[in-house]
């Protein structure tokens, strides 16, 4: 089973930097969405053999997410039942079989780290979420989750420490997630290996290779014996951001 996240910064935009060639390229059985920017009927895009699920913000032009499956869902739900976080289109839930499949666009601290406070809140609540699923059947959690979890995880960790993304909070919230039942596909794979999914625009980040690890395939523990490998794909261009995958046995 193949599972692809991907933040595409603008699906639309996306579209026009080969979007649909891609997805057909991959070829997952999930494909999972963030940064969309859009509402709904702006961009009619269907894929032969997929069903989408798609979670707008109130705010045109902002976040946003979807998911796209070749599996039918016994259940799905959007947000994660609190008002307060439920407007900006962050979460998808599909409750499949055997497991819940949540894609996740994580709130941004912003600059000056002024939505820091409203981002440990998000925190608190979303790692409830995720455990009370996680209590019923075991939970694959894939997206921008807007952390570089530890110093391998971002070029310049020393210039950027408390910056958004790689605040000591953010980070020791991360922690606080794996400590309580949840696995980094990725670093559980690969403990070593310096691979990044986002790259800035500015100051040919890109060409520099100048990243920060921040996409992520978070599964719960049990889930790890299953697990076949992760992979970030960082040939694939149309966003600032490259495709995750997870594959399971």
């Amino acid at each position: 089973m193949k599972l692809i996240s991907w933040n595409v910064n603008g699906l639309r935009a996306c579209e026009g930097k080969g979007f649909s060639d891609t997805f057909r390229e991959l070829d997952a059985d999930f494909f999972c969405l963030q940064e969309t920017k859009m509402q709904a009927g702006q961009l009619d895009l269907a894929f032969e053999g997929y069903e989408s699920y798609w979670n707008y913000a109130d705010k045109k032009g902002y976040s946003g997410t979807a998911i796209f499956t070749k599996h039918h869902p016994l259940s799905v739900t959007y947000g994660i039942g609190i008002d307060e976080h439920d407007h900006e289109g962050r979460v998808i839930t599909l409750e499949m079989e055997d497991f819940y499949l949540v894609t996740c666009y994580t709130p941004n601290s912003q600059d000056g780290l002024k939505r820091l406070d409203y981002r440990m809140t998000w925190e608190n609540d979303f790692r409830a979420y995720l455990k009370g699923l996680d209590a019923k059947k075991p939970v694959i959690l894939c997206g921008d989750l807007n952390v570089a979890h530890q110093e391998i995880d971002l070029k310049n960790p020393k210039t950027n420490r408390m910056n958004a993304g790689f605040t000591d909070q953010e980070r020791e919230q991360f922690s606080t997630l794996l400590a309580s039942g949840f696995t980094d596909s990725f670093r559980y794979k690969y403990p070593e290996q310096v691979t990044y999914s986002w790259w800035s625009y500015r100051f040919q980040a890109r060409q520099k290779n100048a990243g920060w690890r921040i996409d992520y395939f978070v599964i719960s523990d049990r889930l790890r014996e299953r697990m076949d490998d992760a992979q970030i794909h960082t040939q694939i261009l149309g966003s600032d951001h490259c495709p995750v995958e997870l594959t399971l046995k």
